[in-house]
Order: C-alpha cells, then sequence, then structure tokens
C-alpha cells in the first residue's frame, strides 16, 4: 500500500500559528470522519484546481456553468490529500485520497476557510443594499479611523487600509479569499473593519463564520435581475444578512429612507436584532435638517435628543444617508459622539462617486459608477442644484446584465438630464448597438455615439458656464469589457485628457 501524500514541508502552508492542522481536524469541523486518515496534516485548502499544492483539500463546489467534481483529477495530480464533495465519492478516485461528503458545500468552505485562517478583526461590520454600499464601508473606515482606531474596508474598490488601497475585482471575496484577509488584517493590528455584503455574497454563503458586530441596509433597487429570479429573491437574499449571520441582539442599521428600508427593520426586529434607524424618519439617528452648501452641504442630525450640525464635504442627499449609516455604526459601538461629527467634517468621497475630475468653460465634470436606476437618478439629482445652464449624461449598460432596466436607465437620462448622451459601457458578449437601442427607446431625443472616448468628449465640447457634466457606469473602473476581452479604459483618464486637449 502506498503512503498517504504529505504536504511537501514540514510546516503548514496557512495562516495558522496554533496547533498543526489536520484532515481529522477538517472533517469533524464537517461533522465528519476522516478514519484512517486522521493524522494526516492538512497544508490548505483550495476550491480552484489551479490554486492545489502537495497536502491541500480540495472543494469540488458544484455550479451551474462548471462543476468542480470535473476537475477533481486535476487537483489530486496537483497533490490533493483530500477531496470535498457534494456527491458520492468517485469511483475512481485514488484510495488514498481522503473524500468528505458535504451536501451543503458553500458552507462547509466557509467553515473550512476559518478553521484554517481563524484571525479577525476584533469588530467586523457589514453593510448590504443596492446604492450606497462601498460609500458606507468607506465612510465608516475613515470615522473609526479618525477615532483613532486602526481600520480597513473591504468591497468593491478592494482592501482600504491605513497604509492606502489594495484594489480587487469582487464586492465580497471568495471565502478562502475573504478569510485569509481577514486573518492578515488582525494578525496586522486592524481592529476595526467595514465590509460590503453583496446579494450574491450573502447567497452563496462566502460571508458565513465571519463574526459581525453591526450590519447595515441602506436601501433596495433593481439591480442583478440576471442572478436573482424577481425583486422579492434580491431582497430575502440580503436580509440573510440579519436573519442569519448576524448575531442575535446586536445592531441593524437601517436606512429608513431608503426603498424598503421600513420592512428590513421589520425582519431584523422579528429575526431578534435590534433594529437602529436612521434618516428622515429615523429613530435612532435622525436627519433633522440638509441645505446645499458649496460642494458639500450642511447637516444636523439628532442622536439620544441632542442636535448635532455639521458640514458634510459631499454632494448629494443620497450621500448623507451614507454618512448617517456609517455614522450610526460608529455611534452604536461606542465611538463619542464629538469625534464622530468631526470626523464627518472631514470625510473623502471614494473614487468614482460623484468624483469631480476636472472643468471645462468653467464647468464641472464629474465620474461616477451609477450603473444602476436608482444610482442614476440619486447622482443627477445631486448635480441639479448646482447646475443654472445644462445637465448632460454620458451613461450606457452593461451587456449580458439585466436587460429590463436599460429602458429604466434611458427614460432616467431623458428626464433628469438637459443632454443625453447614450454610449457603451462594458458590452461584453452582446452586441452594443442593441444595448444603445433598447436605452434610446426611451431616451427621445438621445444623442447615440458608442464609442465611449468619443462620447466623453462630445459632452466635454458641449460644456459652457453654469453646465455640469455627469459620465455614469464606470466609475473607478479601469478596463472595458468586449467580448471576452478587457481593454484598458478609464473615463477619469479619457476626461482629463480631453480638458486638457481643449484648454
Amino acid at each position: 500500500m502506498a503512503e498517504p501524500k504529505l504536504p511537501a514541508s514540514a510546516s503548514p502552508a496557512s495562516a495558522r500559528t496554533d496547533a498543526f492542522p489536520t484532515l481529522g481536524g477538517l472533517a469533524t469541523l464537517l461533522g465528519l470522519n476522516a478514519g484512517h486518515f486522521s493524522a494526516v496534516p492538512l497544508a490548505g485548502i483550495a476550491s480552484d484546481s489551479r490554486n492545489v499544492r502537495e497536502g491541500y483539500a480540495f472543494f469540488a463546489m458544484p455550479g451551474t456553468k462548471i462543476d468542480g467534481a470535473g476537475f477533481i483529477p486535476a487537483a489530486v495530480a496537483a497533490g490533493a490529500t483530500a477531496v470535498v464533495g457534494a456527491g458520492e465519492r468517485p469511483r475512481d478516485l485514488d484510495r488514498m485520497v481522503l473524500y468528505l461528503q458535504a451536501p451543503d458545500m458553500r458552507h462547509a468552505l466557509s467553515k473550512a476557510a476559518v478553521f484554517f485562517y481563524p484571525g479577525q478583526p476584533e469588530t467586523v461590520i457589514a453593510v448590504t443594499g443596492t446604492a450606497g454600499k462601498t460609500s458606507v464601508a468607506e465612510f465608516t473606515r475613515q470615522i473609526f479611523a479618525a477615532c483613532g482606531r486602526p481600520a480597513a474596508s473591504l468591497g468593491t474598490l478592494g482592501l482600504i487600509g491605513p497604509d492606502g488601497a489594495d484594489y480587487g475585482a469582487l464586492t465580497t471575496p471568495d471565502p478562502i479569499t475573504l478569510h485569509r484577509t481577514l486573518h492578515q488584517l488582525a494578525t496586522d493590528g486592524i481592529t476595526h473593519l467595514a465590509m460590503e455584503a453583496s446579494s450574491h455574497g450573502l447567497d452563496q454563503a462566502r460571508l458565513d463564520e465571519v463574526r459581525l458586530k453591526a450590519a447595515a441596509f441602506t436601501n433596495l433597487g433593481r439591480d442583478h435581475l440576471d442572478y436573482h429570479p424577481t425583486i422579492d429573491a434580491y431582497f430575502a437574499a440580503k436580509m440573510k444578512l440579519f436573519e442569519q449571520l448576524l448575531p442575535p441582539g446586536c445592531p441593524a442599521i437601517i436606512n429608513l429612507d431608503g426603498d424598503r428600508g421600513a420592512e428590513a427593520a421589520v425582519v431584523a426586529e422579528l429575526a431578534g436584532r435590534h433594529a437602529v434607524t436612521v434618516g428622515r424618519r429615523g429613530e435612532d439617528v435622525r436627519l433633522v435638517a440638509v441645505e446645499p452648501h458649496g460642494f458639500g452641504q450642511q447637516v444636523t442630525f439628532r442622536f439620544k435628543g441632542k442636535d448635532y450640525p455639521v458640514h458634510v464635504p459631499l454632494m448629494g442627499t443620497f450621500q448623507v444617508e451614507n454618512a448617517l449609516v456609517a455614522a450610526a455604526f460608529a455611534l452604536q459601538l461606542g465611538e463619542k459622539p464629538k469625534a464622530v461629527v468631526k470626523a464627518l467634517g472631514a470625510l473623502t468621497g471614494v473614487p468614482g462617486r460623484l468624483e469631480r475630475v476636472g472643468a471645462f468653460n468653467a464647468a464641472p465634470v464629474f465620474v461616477d459608477y451609477a450603473h444602476k436606476p436608482e444610482a442614476l437618478s440619486y447622482a443627477l439629482g445631486a448635480l441639479r442644484p448646482f447646475v443654472s445652464g445644462k445637465l448632460i449624461v454620458v451613461i450606457g449598460c452593461g451587456g449580458d446584465r439585466d436587460p429590463g432596466k436599460r429602458p429604466i436607465m434611458g427614460r432616467i437620462a431623458a428626464e433628469k438630464a438637459d443632454i443625453a448622451i447614450i454610449t457603451d459601457d462594458n458590452p461584453r458578449s452582446e452586441d452594443p448597438a442593441m444595448i444603445r437601442a433598447a436605452m434610446l427607446a426611451a431616451c427621445p431625443g438621445g444623442i447615440e455615439i458608442g464609442d465611449r472616448a468619443a462620447a466623453i468628449r462630445e459632452g466635454v465640447v458641449r460644456l459652457e458656464p453654469g453646465d455640469a457634466l455627469l459620465i455614469a457606469g464606470k466609475g473607478h473602473e479601469t478596463g472595458q469589457i468586449v467580448g471576452l476581452e478587457t481593454h484598458p479604459f478609464s473615463d477619469h483618464d479619457v476626461a482629463r485628457a480631453v480638458i486638457a486637449e481643449l484648454t
């Protein structure tokens, strides 16, 4: 009989610093029995066969397009000591490879990830919602940092910590990446982490086993209906954050001014979580007054019966909503109101969220990530009070995504802007002309310019004193997906280049 495969080195390829992980420990964690393999060391875990190394356990994740079971031979060839799968043990699997059957593979992977990477910052909070997640997470990080806490944020913009940003690609990373990151943050001394919780991440159990101290809901709009069958299913996926992941009794911060905020508060309370309401209708952090002031807003909010005035250097009521949700996190977790107010007055907007990238003919040019109907409406509405002339928007819709929102986006552009330039976003595998046509059908008078760079140029050229230009849809992104290829493209860079050329 051949000897079981062992790790190539004497130390595990994991972030653990305690007892040496074994297959027996992994099996016990999953409620299974490793039998004769119990004492075999476990060097790592992977759900991608290309990441498997000698002594790893491979999680053969089922999928709608690709089934991980088909990659078991590749994982074993790469050195996997164990395979975890949803079905029966493959008949042709080497008998010297342990096979563990786990029907709920997503939860099993999360449990294994935290087993291998057990460290987490002491205070982790998560925010979900259609719009505002990125801003709330980053504002919360800024507030905690201003209060003297070693803080980080994790989400669409990647990982942002005291030393800057490490840009990523997913709002909510896969469980292995997530828990490896949490462990490293704790090792590095980060005590406070604010993270985004996407509906995909919640539905796919990516946040399972994250030890949350608080969670928040911003709003619900039309998005991701290429994944969720209905709006109600989309909402239900987000509510998992309160019903299953947030420990009972912990604060659930709810923006009552956001769509379906009241319903989210009821869900949280019924699940035994303490609903903390924020906004004009909020009981805990109430927005008393807000007035535009320069490129910021004068805000007064009420907390525990006392009013706090502060100038928030952000544009748009929706940004005030995001800032107050972030403030509620800090206040509920023990930070002093005076310190929180001071932090609100020094907030910095996140990249690609109503970000001013320059001006032409004394008219400002903004870049925003708005790629959903509600977000586009919020962004245009935020700019309108500052425009005495024309409000111009450059907007497109992505391919291989919910086609139903295209005419909605076109209608919003027509109604809320004076000039709408319809262009390409990330067409992916679809015909970009068909995407533009769907938007233009609801945008009479819209100008069609497929080439995004040319569309941005047209928007800048049309600017006159008193106008403003919003380039919406891609925000911080630095690539445009056409077919299966991602081509370098930045709305920021193109706009700045056009301004420099014309100035």
